[in-house]
């Protein structure tokens, strides 16, 4: 019987020749582009500064793809939707202070929305941690106190040896359900450092699994069968786990109608007998939910956006399957089953039998035509027209990325994704700015499609700077701007409240001529136009940008 302690791995020959052999002149920041590449990382984001050069230098040493943005948060950023769309670690390569912290808000965004970003920051040399008195450039009494409330978890290296194996260890930690960014800090003096070390090869951090216990899925498939009014939310965990079928597959053996909520847009298709869509902020959706006997909630922690604002009060027996465990049962009794989403998926389709409900598709059928009653009795016929022309122009394959604006909103309850892992938004953190910098970390990550980024006009402003980076790179990124002259939901939340808004109108460029000056091609569309515009920007070559002068507004949302 061979046990796992007795496999040792002999290297070859040729192995042990170049172990005995390193190539001269590597240092500390070779450590680290040899450890991402041994782990399978092809691309990094970030941006150079004075105590990360190491790392930087070692790039051009290396066979990594360097993808450099303007501001830190928008490499951050970039790097969250090359994770999400890849599956893989996205590493982010910072420097030491004010670069490391204008990354904060993109790996909050990451956090929430559980992206795998692994960032790597530089630090003060050695000696001088942890004082705050020796008066270096960047230094910081605490670097890591302020990542430590934010990342997964915080990997700290002193020595060049140390490197590889806390760059594995934070590989595995990003890609570990749930999935999420990371932090490694490495002193500029060790990135620095000579070293006579072996290259490094291939590095096993293989993520841990996260099965369900086959108690609990045996429990909850005899509630499910056994229910006379189940239904199912899908969260974003579906998306992440690539569960998509396996959740499909699960509806249709119990006919249970399924919501997806604005993290697991895609989730569900859209137009399934048994979909009731995203309407989340809707009391028919909320009444619906409440009055399952069973309902399924997988992947998703029903927060705020997910609970119509903690309004939704389930009446039956709630089944949560969630992977991260602060998020279990956090907001409602449930069996809790801590599990990645697939995986649970999975266990579940092994047991359950059958249950036939032919009134199922009618009474979602019902509810949607409800729904769909109070969106039209508000009259707002440009916003429907806006998002249908948006839907029109997008491949269905094309994946599209959504700044914290009022289309946006829209789309959260209204757009059909039409394929899993294709609509991605910052409802998890909320933060400005993440539109069209998340736009240009997909298009990195797959160049033969076109990507689209939608943003307000004041979201636009916090990453203008990036069409320098859209251009330098070619990436295939058509930036729908709609320009309403200012912070367009604060407006509307401040006037419903206070009677007026206070700081929310902006001045602002010329965005078509700003593009222009980028070299980046750009145009002026009306609600008419937008639909053809937009689909002829998407199909050219290359980023462009389409200005919609538009003043929209929100539907009204019911919370009781």
């Amino acid at each position: 019987m061979t046990h796992d302690h007795d496999l040792v791995l002999r290297p070859t020959a040729a192995q042990t020749e170049a172990a005995l052999n390193p190539p001269p002149g590597r240092n500390g920041g070779d450590l680290v582009v040899e450890t991402l590449a041994g782990l399978g990382a092809t691309t990094v984001f970030g941006l150079p500064g004075q105590h990360a050069l190491g790392m930087f230098d070692a790039l051009r040493r290396s066979g990594l793809t360097y993808v450099g943005l303007r501001a830190e948060n928008n490499a951050g950023f970039a790097a969250d939707a090359y994770g999400r769309i890849t599956g893989e670690a996205a590493p982010l390569l910072l420097s030491t202070g004010p670069g490391a912290l204008m990354s904060l808000a993109a790996l909050q965004e990451a956090a929430a929305a559980s992206a795998p970003v692994l960032a790597i920051g530089s630090q003060v040399p050695a000696a001088g941690l942890g004082g705050g008195r020796h008066g270096y450039l960047h230094e910081l009494r605490d670097q890591q106190a302020s990542f430590r409330d934010i990342v997964k978890s915080v990997h700290t290296v002193r020595t060049p040896s140390q490197i590889p194996s806390a760059i594995a260890a934070a590989w595995e930690s990003a890609l570990t359900a749930p999935h999420g960014p990371v932090w490694v800090e490495i002193p500029q003096d060790v990135l620095l450092a000579g070293t006579t070390l072996p290259v490094v090869t291939a590095m096993d951090a293989a993520p841990h699994d996260l099965p369900p216990r086959p108690e609990l899925t045996a429990l909850a498939a005899h509630l499910l069968a056994n229910a006379e009014r189940p239904a199912i939310i899908a969260g974003g965990g579906v998306v992440r786990s690539d569960a998509s079928g396996k959740l499909k597959a699960l509806a249709e053996r119990i006919e249970a109608p399924v919501v997806t909520t604005f993290g697991g847009k895609g989730a569900f298709p859209w137009e399934h007998p048994l979909s009731l869509q995203s309407w989340l902020e809707d009391r028919h959706t909320t009444d619906f939910l409440q009055d399952a006997d069973v309902l399924l909630v997988v992947g998703s922690g029903l927060g705020e956006l997910s609970s119509n604002y903690h309004t939704f009060a389930p009446r039956g027996r709630v089944i949560q399957i969630e992977a991260d465990l602060g998020k279990l049962e956090s907001n409602h009794p449930a069996l809790g089953i801590h599990a990645d989403a697939r995986l649970a998926l999975t266990a579940l389709l092994e047991t359950v039998g059958e249950r036939r409900d032919p009134g199922a598709a009618e009474r979602v059928r019902t509810v949607l035509a409800k729904v769909r009653e109070r969106i039209v009795a508000q009259g707002l016929t440009l916003e429907q027209h806006v998002l249908a022309s948006v839907r029109d122009a997008l491949p269905d394959e094309a994946p599209s990325f959504w700044d914290m604006t009022i289309l946006a909103y829209w789309a959260w309850s209204a757009f059909d994704a039409r394929r899993p892992n294709t609509m991605h938004s910052a409802q998890g953190a909320g933060g400005l700015g993440y539109g069209f910098p998340a736009a240009l970390g997909a298009a990195v990550a797959d160049p033969t499609t076109p990507v689209l980024a939608v943003s307000g006009d004041g979201g636009a402003m916090y990453s203008i700077a990036e069409l320098a980076t859209a251009k330098q790179y070619g990436l295939n990124v058509t930036w729908l701007i709609v320009d309403d002259g200012g912070y367009g939901i604060l407006r509307e939340y401040m006037t419903d409240a206070f009677g007026q808004a206070t700081g929310t109108e902006l001045a602002r460029p010329d965005f078509v001529a700003l593009a222009e000056s980028f070299g980046v091609p750009a145009l002026r569309t009306t609600p008419e136009a937008l639909r053809a515009d937009l689909a002829k920007s998407l199909a050219e070559q290359g980023p462009s940008v389409v200005v919609l002068p538009a003043v929209l507004k929100m539907f009204a949302p019911t919370h009781r």
